[in-house]
């Protein structure tokens, strides 16, 4: 455990998740010019984008019971592989529909990627790393969304449609080719329970029926959704022809999440691991920021500054970590025989709410342009500004969805384990309280120090000890203080 050999698996799993979340977004970042190739409209764009995420999304489940039968390799290496093939389709696709099925591909092979990675680690390193990794994985494969929206978009631009998405061929090759290489099982996990009689589908039925799966999975949906929505289809339409940034710039700008999840990933992360209790607390408040930024948008009087706009990218990029913590929920309320099953229901959750959202937000567009209307009309700042209402909608489902789910897993903890999670605001007031006395019984010690160091007059008559004046519980009291080497 946490071998050398373990640090090099880590290294080609993520990679192959960089790749992956890489073939994810070019997608949206060829948008604009997806609409022009194809002669489509927002509707049917998102369409597109909706069918692959919500391949997905539907995927996440049964690749899950994949796992826990056949372990991470070899599903690894089929996720590579499908994202390539799928890849290599919308390349050389003439109409939008054969793009589609090509990103149906690509969906598929996403679905077999990211579980995989996850799966992968507890049997290469000790429970203790697990939360970090964990943390680190997502972060580090979210600079797929730089590679998508920088150099892909810049070959997307100057090179034309097939190279770009050619090049991207190359990158799961590679993948592919590290995963044989280098990916191999880790130490078998110890079982936490039973197994019960009845196979996979009993094992993924009780799961389900965990409301700790539910919580994560709501949790996921809540924080997930929101920067899925923006890093696969809308997040580059909008900057660059409802704002009207140039490329650089508005690649610049969708960098952000990369940057949140740098600067994010880490501090949730050890926050998990310090407060465990207070896991659902922190979802929420992940949640207020990032849907407190979007509102930001939609409500500003005009096109926002650009200033205002990169504050809210990176307000909306730190959910993208926060929703590693459903899948936390998921492996921490499961037996070890389950992980991969539960791991696969929590994280459907963001992918669901994200191809939902998408879904409604082209047909928005489309309601507020008119049928057939340019470009600049259709991906307008106000059309934007309406349509976005729609992430609100699937955030409050999701926030309903949690508060009960966090309910009915706290009352589990109680009959099973006798643990009881006080409210939040009781749990910080009691802190605050004990923190108020911890520091007057400081001062007091404090005082009796200086008492004892400054007000002693000499040597008494015995060697070994001298008489101080101090102060105790509001009286002035005489202490016999005795020193150590005595």
């Amino acid at each position: 455990m946490n071998s050398r050999r373990a640090w090099l698996v880590f290294g080609v799993g993520v990679l192959a998740y960089l790749v992956a979340v890489t073939q994810r977004s070019t997608f949206g970042v060829a948008g604009v010019a997806a609409t022009e190739r194809f002669d489509a409209t927002a509707a049917a764009l998102s369409a597109v984008a909706v069918v692959q995420v919500a391949v997905y999304g539907l995927l996440q489940v049964p690749v899950g019971a994949l796992l826990d039968l056949f372990g991470s390799r070899r599903i690894l290496l089929i996720g590579a592989a499908l994202m390539g093939l799928g890849q290599l389709v919308v390349a050389f696709s003439p109409v939008l529909v054969l793009a589609g099925a090509g990103r149906v591909l690509v969906g598929c092979g996403d679905a077999f990627t990211f579980l995989s990675v996850i799966r992968l680690l507890p049997g290469w390193f000790t429970p203790r790393l697990l939360p970090q990794l964990l943390q680190w994985v997502g972060m580090l494969g979210s600079l797929g969304q730089v590679v998508s929206a920088f150099p892909f978009a810049l070959l997307l631009r100057e090179s034309g449609w097939q190279l770009a998405f050619l090049t991207s061929v190359a990158l799961s090759v590679l993948a592919t080719a590290l995963v044989a290489l280098f990916v191999r099982a880790g130490e078998p996990l110890p079982l936490t329970t039973p197994i019960p009689a009845g196979g996979r589908l009993v094992i993924l039925t009780s799961a389900l029926r965990r409301p700790g799966t539910q919580l994560g999975f709501w949790a996921h949906t809540l924080l997930a959704s929101l920067p899925n929505l923006l890093s696969v289809l809308w997040g580059y339409p909008y900057l660059t022809v409802a704002v009207g940034l140039p490329i650089g710039t508005a690649a610049l700008t969708m960098g952000l999440f990369v940057a949140a999840s740098i600067i994010g990933g880490p501090t949730i992360g050890y926050l998990v691991a310090r407060f465990p209790w207070r896991r659902s607390n922190l979802v929420l408040g992940v949640g207020a920021l990032s849907y407190g930024a979007l509102l930001v948008l939609v409500l500003w009087p005009g096109v926002p500054p650009l200033g205002v706009i990169m504050a809210a990218f990176l307000a909306i990029g730190v959910a993208g970590p926060g929703s590693m913590v459903g899948l936390d929920f998921a492996r921490t309320f499961n037996p070890s025989h389950a992980g991969g099953s539960a791991s696969g229901i929590a994280n459907s959750g963001g992918f669901i709410g994200a191809f939902v959202g998408m879904f409604l937000v082209g047909v928005l567009l489309d309601a507020r342009g008119g049928k057939g209307a340019a470009i600049d009309v259709l991906y307008s700042y106000d059309a934007f500004r309406i349509a976005f209402l729609a992430p609100f909608a699937i955030g409050l489902v999701a926030l309903v969805g949690l508060l009960i789910s966090r309910r009915r897993t706290r009352a589990r903890m109680f009959l099973e384990d006798g643990i009881i999670i006080a409210p939040f605001w009781v749990a910080l007031f009691r802190r605050v309280r004990g923190g108020v006395a911890a520091r007057k019984a400081r001062m007091r010690a404090m005082a009796r120090r200086r008492l004892c160091d400054n007000d002693c007059s000499g040597p008494s008559r015995f060697p070994c000890s001298r008489r101080c004046l101090a102060f105790g519980a509001g009286d002035l009291t005489w202490v016999l203080v005795m020193p150590a080497e005595c």
